[in-house]
């Protein structure tokens, strides 16, 4: 399954499955595989990027996000699944459930703006994108195969509070993210890879 998982940017993965799912997509390349479906975790810039979905849309293409998104995608060729906390639902054939994605120790995401992530089935095994958040007290109820963590601080985690979150997830094998962009340097997976207790995958 990790050969089918290619970080592309950020907090951006293309998942090739039974279908193509991409999470976030910021900043792509061009001439990318069309997306079946598109997993949103907030309507921040460097997550919900119009520009760069619609290097991606087709008309069949559906749109998983929050609320506060739905504007936005609306304009894009496919079709807009708006989501909270707790749903679950297929989607493409594809099991989806929506957990909390927010900050405990600073305000760039709170609780209350209603931002995701996202459990999903794929090929048998359970992917877990968790947004741009910190370590929250909802990680302990959720398992998952593998696991994509932010980790370079600043607006989210960092690698040391990503590695008890993965604790807290039951030590899947992880993917770090949320850096290379924005913020963060690559120094902040490998820091998460050397201090983790688990199995780490680096793309």
């Amino acid at each position: 399954m990790l050969d089918k998982i290619h970080r592309i940017n950020h907090d951006c993965f293309r998942i090739d499955g039974p279908v193509t799912i991409y999470t976030d997509p910021f900043h792509l390349p061009d001439k990318l595989p069309k997306a079946d479906l598109v997993l949103i975790s907030h309507d921040h810039f460097d997550h919900l990027s119009t520009e760069d979905l619609q290097k991606i849309a087709k008309k069949d293409t559906i749109y998983v996000a929050p609320a506060a998104c739905g504007k936005q995608l609306s304009k894009l060729p496919g079709s807009v699944r708006e989501v909270g906390v707790g749903d679950m639902f297929d989607a493409k054939g594809i099991k989806i459930e929506i957990v909390a994605a927010y900050n405990t120790n600073k305000n760039f995401h709170p609780k209350s703006a209603g931002h995701v992530g996202y459990v999903f089935a794929v090929s048998g095994k359970r992917i877990y994108f968790a947004g741009d958040t910190d370590r929250i007290p909802e990680m302990k109820s959720i398992r998952c195969d593998i696991a994509l963590l932010p980790v370079s601080g600043t607006y989210v985690m960092t690698a040391s509070e990503a590695i008890l979150a993965a604790a807290d997830l039951g030590n899947p094998i992880v993917i770090p993210m949320h850096y290379g962009d924005i913020v963060g340097t690559e120094n902040d997976a490998k820091k998460f890879e050397k201090e983790y207790r688990g199995k780490t995958e680096i793309k």
